[in-house]
């Protein structure tokens, strides 16, 4: 049975979205568990979030197909919180944090994504193939620490490798059934069929629980409880927004669909708030779910919203046989997620690409992979990319003289003028030599910055100076009112400047 689905005007298809859900929610189980112990919470508190965040986010989220959780991103941040203070001061700063990422979504921020260039993306995607390749070393450990061995060691082993290899094999056979899902039941029934002694899911933690309880944080409304708490909410807040708002990215390119930014951060910013009322520690988009849910073919809303309610259904009433499902299916899942995370295709782009994003992308690589700082890493990825390129059009700005039939001497300016092309720019001209008429053509430039302003003024002052008079023409009108201090040494020629127009992105 299909119906048309209103986001991207395609079709759904509820037996594979139902079993696409069904395939993440096991999968969101020693996730969400594992990501609340980080964060020194109890395990529902993680369980609590990824129901809540789930399920508002794939509602109300710009991004139909996208899973969203409790995730290591924000419980890395929220850890120095529970050391200090008590859980309430946890779910009030996820409350807050919420408040600022549907503030962001109002105010359109989403298209700042727009700023994240490729080698950025890359990076941050190689890195988190590796975090979630490299968080499953712990599973072939005992919960002393020590590895497994023996028999034991062998039973996982080849238990996580028939699950990955159920997974990369059977697409190829049919794609009626998930080849998670598939991978999880088969292992499921050996183990219980053979008796196998292997770790589950219950030796985490127990996952059974009740329904999440309505709860307002209880702090003082205070200016002192603002202070301690604000600073980790635009942590989590950003933290959040870049990861949600990067998934968003990859699966548009992953889809051949387009998700709204801006509705994917009031949708975030909603479900942290219900999550932090709810008992939750928050969460934010999850690439890892998000990439077994595309990769079992779920396109629609239905799968997150399926994943969320059956991961509820799981905590009050299954959990006694979901406690039981062996790690070894899940590990070799998280691993061929991992697998597939991964953009192997940048490898071959090394000699292709400029020496500088290759840098870019290693550099995010690294930091994301190393420090688990996935806002740090794009932010770095981002200055360093920006000063690249601004150093690259600082050297590039050029000008083309010629002598018109008045005796006019013209310099045709080529590239942005900016604080880091100014002194390459007064490099150019030639005041003493110039005839009295010099005419600066801004058509294929722009006066960007105040910088580029005051190099004009202090060219033009030096004209003067010497009696000569400089004429500007081609300037768009952003340009023009920038520089409006000059207007009394500079003739601007309204008559021939194009009217340059920003086109609005109401995203």
């Amino acid at each position: 049975m299909r119906l048309a689905l209103f986001d991207f005007r395609q079709t759904v298809d509820y037996r594979l979205e139902i079993l696409s859900g069904l395939t993440v929610a096991m999968a969101l189980i020693p996730e969400a568990v594992a990501f609340a112990l980080i964060a020194g919470l109890s395990p529902l508190t993680g369980l609590y979030a990824a129901f809540v965040v789930g399920l508002v986010a794939s509602v109300f989220g710009g991004r139909p197909g996208m899973i969203s959780g409790a995730t290591g991103a924000v419980a890395v941040v929220i850890a120095a919180l529970v050391v200090t203070h008590s859980v309430d001061y946890v779910f009030a700063t996820i409350v807050l944090a919420g408040v600022l990422q549907v503030l962001a979504g109002l105010l359109k921020l989403g298209k700042l994504m727009r700023l994240v260039p490729q080698p950025v993306i890359f990076g941050f995607v190689n890195g988190l193939a590796i975090i979630i390749g490299g968080s499953q070393i712990t599973q072939f450990k005992t919960d002393g620490g020590e590895w497994l061995h023996g028999g034991e060691l062998g039973v996982f082993v080849g238990l996580t490798l028939l699950s990955m290899a159920i997974i990369a094999f059977l697409p190829k056979l049919t794609k009626k059934v998930p080849g998670g899902l598939t991978a999880i039941l088969v292992v499921f029934g050996l183990t219980a069929f053979f008796g196998w002694d292997t770790k589950t899911v219950g030796d985490l933690a127990s996952i059974q629980g009740g329904f999440p309880l309505f709860y307002v944080p209880d702090v003082p409304l205070t200016w002192e409880t603002l202070q301690i708490i604000f600073p980790y909410a635009v942590i989590v807040a950003g933290v959040g927004l870049i990861e949600s708002l990067l998934t968003l990215n990859i699966l548009d390119e992953i889809t051949g669909t387009r998700g709204q930014g801006n509705r994917e951060c009031v949708a975030q910013g909603a479900a942290n708030v219900l999550s932090g009322l709810f008992s939750g520690m928050g969460g934010c988009a999850m690439i890892g779910q998000s990439l077994i849910n595309v990769s079992s073919g779920a396109r629609a809303r239905l799968s997150g919203i399926v994943a969320a309610v059956m991961l509820l259904v799981f905590i009050l009433f299954g959990a006694p046989l979901i406690e039981k499902l062996p790690m070894a299916a899940l590990t070799g899942l998280m691993i061929m997620v991992a697998i597939g995370t991964f953009e192997w295709a940048s490898l071959r782009t090394f000699r292709r690409m400029p020496t500088s994003d290759v840098l870019i992308m290693v550099l995010v690589t690294l930091v994301t992979a190393v420090l688990h700082n996935l806002a740090l890493a794009v932010l770095l990825g981002v200055v360093v990319a920006a000063l690249v390129f601004a150093w690259d059009n600082a050297i590039r700005i050029r000008a083309r003289k010629r002598i018109d039939e008045q005796g006019w001497k013209h310099y045709e300016l080529y590239g942005p003028l900016f604080f880091g092309s100014t002194t390459v720019f007064a490099e150019k001209f030639d005041i003493e030599g110039d005839p009295e008429h010099v005419v600066l053509d801004f058509a294929e430039s722009r006066v960007v910055d105040m910088s580029a302003i005051e190099a004009l003024n202090r060219l033009t002052s030096r004209y003067a100076e010497v009696g000569k008079k400089v004429h500007l023409r081609h300037l768009s009108e952003d340009c023009r009112r920038l520089i409006d201090k000059a207007e009394a040494i500079i003739e601007v020629n309204h008559f021939e400047d194009p009217t340059y127009k920003v086109v609005s992105d109401t995203q």
